[in-house]
């Protein structure tokens, strides 16, 4: 006893010591994450603007980025390669390509993904067999490649899942995990309401996502996703404090086995071009228009990487637009020519726009780009997640127009949750019905007529999370802390 007594402040001294050695190993040692990001542009934009983020946090972190290569994303590969080019601590691998899953599966988006992601487990595996360069402290995965998980915990490698949607998305998708893996929603009952933790309304069915009335697949994707989540060790989520703690806290209450959810955004690449087929005579061309109008007001419409009408909608749009008598700059993804347009817009629409001097349709858009400039006033958007970040982080109102996946569900939340969003529709499915020129005319002017304060407010709020001592800032600074303390 006496022995023990004379060198305790010794033994306190050397254990202070052995920490201290501790934390400067574990901040001086090469670490690497592995991450594998789905190849839609819509997630690798968010993916790939984390990865960067992670390596200027924390010099001795290194990333390898896992492509994969997926039927109909044909602009991945350049995408990543664009974005990354700068980046050292940054390296890519190719994983093989694989047999793409029966064409009956398309039936449902989400099974095909699911399917087809399961499909490259083999190849993940062995290819994370072969990296032993540093050491490996977590897989990223996206929200679809999440059955990997099972990869990692072979490999004895903690599993992350980066969610390029929102807490309001994660809520849903929880709430999927807690049913029955055949009780698909049913769509044809408008008048069911849903209690979802983290929203402060009740959610009506219509503005679900398409996969959860999907009986082909759809549902049990979702259902199979949302069963792993729990598996991570923790959910990173492209959104700030601000905007959604409340939400946060709701799941806490809700269920306390959640693991740590990290509020990282908003993730957005203020530099990048999204697609190669905007070309610099285009760009110009954008920015010319721009220049030329008034400030605050142009309406910017532009509905995604998969956004597209058929031809009576298309129609509609054009004439609401005409009868609004709003600025406008229209991103369509098969911009009229002179061998469709008769088809796809209203006779004389195009004379029309080019002598009164006050639109433009074009193909791709640098969307950031355009967002950015003071010319715009209004964004009527299919409410991607990205978009809608995009839209906060520049103070630009949005009219809603969703058209697939959780879209719909962002349109209430934008609505119904934060009002912050000016209502066109919020359950609109292309193809199911059509947005009269009458309907798109009243939105177009109440959005350019939209009181901006809380928008301005929250744009504020948006750019400050990520700056050193914001609330991203701090979740990112324990998101690292977790993955490499704990290894």
């Amino acid at each position: 006893m006496t022995l023990f007594k004379t060198n305790s402040s010794t033994l306190s001294h050397h254990t202070e010591t052995e920490k201290k050695m501790a934390l400067n190993e574990m901040h001086n040692k090469k670490s690497e994450l592995i991450f594998i990001p789905s190849p839609g542009i819509g997630h690798l934009a968010s993916s790939l603007e984390f990865a960067k983020l992670l390596i200027n946090t924390n010099t001795n972190l290194h990333i390898t980025v896992l492509c994969i290569k997926f039927p109909g994303t044909p602009f991945s590969d350049s995408y990543i390669k664009t974005v990354l080019n700068s980046q050292p601590q940054i390296k890519l691998i190719d994983l093989p390509e694989v047999e793409q899953p029966p064409h009956e599966l398309l039936k449902s988006h989400e099974f095909y993904i699911l399917t087809f992601m399961e499909s490259l487990i083999p190849h993940v595996r062995s290819t994370l067999q072969t990296i032993t360069s540093n050491q490996v402290v977590g897989l990223v995965l996206d929200f679809f490649c999440i059955s990997m998980i099972d990869i990692g915990n072979e490999l004895g490698i903690p599993s992350y899942m980066f969610l390029t949607s929102n807490v309001g998305f994660l809520s849903l998708m929880l709430s999927i995990k807690n049913r029955k893996i055949e009780d698909v929603f049913d769509y044809a009952d408008p008048d069911n309401q849903l209690l979802i933790p983290g929203f402060s309304n009740l959610v009506p069915f219509n503005v679900l996502p398409d996969a959860a009335f999907n009986k082909d697949g759809g549902y049990f994707a979702y259902y199979k996703l949302a069963e792993r989540f729990n598996d991570t060790k923790g959910i990173i989520v492209n959104t700030f404090s601000d905007l959604e703690q409340y939400a946060i806290d709701a799941l806490y209450d809700h269920d306390e086995k959640i693991p740590p959810i990290y509020a990282v955004g908003p993730l957005i690449d203020l530099k990048s071009q999204t697609n190669p087929n905007l070309d610099q005579a285009q760009h110009d061309l954008i920015l010319k228009f721009l220049n030329e109008q008034p400030d605050k007001s142009v309406v910017f419409l532009c509905f995604g990487s998969m956004g597209s009408f058929v031809l009576s909608q298309t129609r509609e749009i054009a004439l609401g637009l005409k009868k609004s008598g709003v600025r406008f700059l229209w991103a369509m993804r098969s911009p009229p020519t002179s061998n469709n347009e008769g088809k796809s817009l209203p006779e004389g629409f195009l004379e029309w726009m080019n002598m009164e001097g006050k639109g433009m349709i074009c193909g791709w858009a640098p969307q950031v780009e355009v967002l950015a400039h003071k010319a715009i006033g209004g964004f009527v958007s299919h409410c991607g997640w990205n978009s809608i970040l995009e839209s906060l982080w520049f103070g630009v109102p949005i009219l809603t127009w969703p058209i697939y996946a959780e879209q719909q569900l962002n349109a209430f939340r934008m609505v119904k949750e934060f009002g912050l969003g000016v209502e066109l529709r919020m359950d609109y499915r292309n193809g199911s019905d059509v947005v009269l020129a009458e309907e798109i005319e009243k939105g177009l002017k109440h959005l350019m007529e939209k009181d901006n304060v809380v928008q301005k407010k929250l744009q504020e709020m948006a750019r400050n999370a990520v700056v050193d001592g914001g609330s991203s800032f701090i979740s990112v600074g324990k998101l690292i802390q977790n993955m490499i303390g704990s290894n």
